[in-house]
């Protein structure tokens, strides 16, 4: 029993100091390189029902600020797929794909410091009433915002050493 605890205790300490040779640094750690960025930055207004819940999730992950560093701006594009159909045409399974292409731009000078992109889908039953079906397609949107927003933020967390000061 000692010498396993001993034995995890070194592996541990190994895997640590290994960590920490290869220039790993937590991202939300007091040194991070996030910590310049995180609660900087301003969100574009995306003026459609979807980039509502995508700027909604985007500022709930970086934060607000009063008085922001960085502007993000966000391209949205969508697209529905029936993805399951029965015998007699009837689409019982729609997918919804989602890609935001990102910028965060330096507000002195407007400069594009970070860019990517990011892509994702999800997916709803058809099967309902026309209400429930509606219910369903809503949720589906909100939660492809969600995971997009979500992407770009840990993209940006990522690479936030990328950025020059």
């Amino acid at each position: 029993m000692w010498s396993s605890n001993l034995t995890r205790r070194f592996v541990l300490i190994g895997a640590t100091a290994s960590l920490a040779a290869c220039g790993f640094t937590p991202a939300y750690g007091p040194n991070a390189a996030s910590n310049r960025v995180l609660g900087q930055i301003a969100v574009d207004e995306i003026k459609t029902s979807d980039g509502f819940h995508l700027t909604r999730q985007l500022e709930h992950r970086l934060g607000r600020s009063a008085a922001p560093q960085f502007g993000l701006s966000v391209a949205l594009t969508t697209r529905e797929e029936g993805v399951a159909v029965t015998s007699d045409n009837q689409t019982t399974r729609i997918e919804i794909f989602g890609e935001a292409t990102f910028a965060l731009r330096n507000l002195a000078d407007n400069a594009v410091v970070l860019s990517g992109k990011t892509r994702n889908f999800t997916g709803y039953s058809t099967t309902g009433e026309t209400t429930s079906e509606l219910a369903s397609e809503r949720d589906a949107r909100e939660r492809l915002m969600i995971i997009l927003a979500d992407q770009i933020a840990t993209q940006l967390t990522a690479r936030a050493g990328e950025i020059s000061e």
